[in-house]
């Protein structure tokens, strides 16, 4: 009687021609479920490390961004408060049951992002989450300046800011890109320390209260604009888009007017 051990049966499947279709086949999806597991398994093992390392390079940039604002290094140097913050963008007030402890085990509810209409979502996100981390820079009560996550949509894929108000919520007193992936040497320049060092002192409204701010075409005109980067109208229009969703009625609008009202 033939052996029909496992054992058997694998050393006769061995031994068959290397170029049996069935043995190839048998071999090339082995070799792909063990690939699949290792990829699988290097995946969860590096996944705390790179979200680590992004919050510490976004950390880093906040740090930089807040020294760039004239005159906030003193500031903070001589009593100046900053202040980390979860805001409920439905409420425009500081969030109630959400730290920025829980903030990420919050945001994984799919409840707590609302789905934007095509018509709404200028910015091409798709659904804007209820919660999200501010920081704010106070001295003696008063808010000096506030600093705003952005994210959106460029030409080659998402774009991820972080914009700082001066304490009349309308005047922008910094920018820094935290992440993009735009194309080299065009787009990808918005990282660059010359371009977003021009955003100081742009305003976003006019005295009616109508959004304005853009990133032009060419050379800013006007105290709403910053000057564009030649070849890359997309990326520039992809901010605009960004940062007008994000400090309009849809996204920030009723944390700045409570800032405004001094409710904060």
């Amino acid at each position: 009687m033939a052996d029909r051990s496992p054992l058997a049966l694998w050393r006769g499947f061995l031994a068959r021609p290397n170029d049996d279709r069935g043995k190839t086949i048998f071999v090339a999806m082995l070799v792909a479920a063990v690939c699949s597991v290792f990829v699988t398994g290097a995946t969860v093992v590096l996944r705390p490390i790179q979200a680590a390392n992004r919050a510490a390079e976004t950390q880093l940039r906040l740090e930089a961004l807040v020294s760039a604002i004239p005159g906030m290094r003193d500031l903070l140097a001589t009593g100046g408060d900053l202040a980390t913050v979860v805001v409920d963008l439905e409420t425009g007030m500081a969030a109630r049951d959400v730290t920025p402890e829980t903030l990420d085990a919050a945001l994984q509810d799919p409840a707590n992002y609302i789905a934007l209409d095509p018509e709404t979502d200028i910015a091409g996100i798709g659904a804007r989450p209820r919660y999200v981390q501010v920081y704010i820079v106070r001295r003696e009560g008063r808010v000096e300046t506030v600093i705003f996550p952005l994210i959106g949509a460029g030409y080659n894929g998402p774009l991820e800011a972080m914009i700082a108000l001066s304490g009349d919520m309308n005047t922008i007193a910094g920018l820094t890109v935290t992440r993009q992936s735009e194309t080299p040497g065009l787009g990808a320049r918005i990282e660059e320390e010359a371009w977003q060092s021009g955003w100081a002192g742009t305003e976003v409204r006019d005295p009616a209260g109508t959004m304005k701010f853009a990133v032009a075409r060419g050379p800013s005109v006007s105290p709403y604009e910053v000057d564009g980067i030649t070849g890359a109208s997309r990326t520039g229009r992809g901010v605009t888009q960004m940062v007008r969703f994000w400090l309009g009625d849809n996204g920030y609008g009723a944390v700045i007017d409570a800032i405004r009202r001094q409710e904060f």
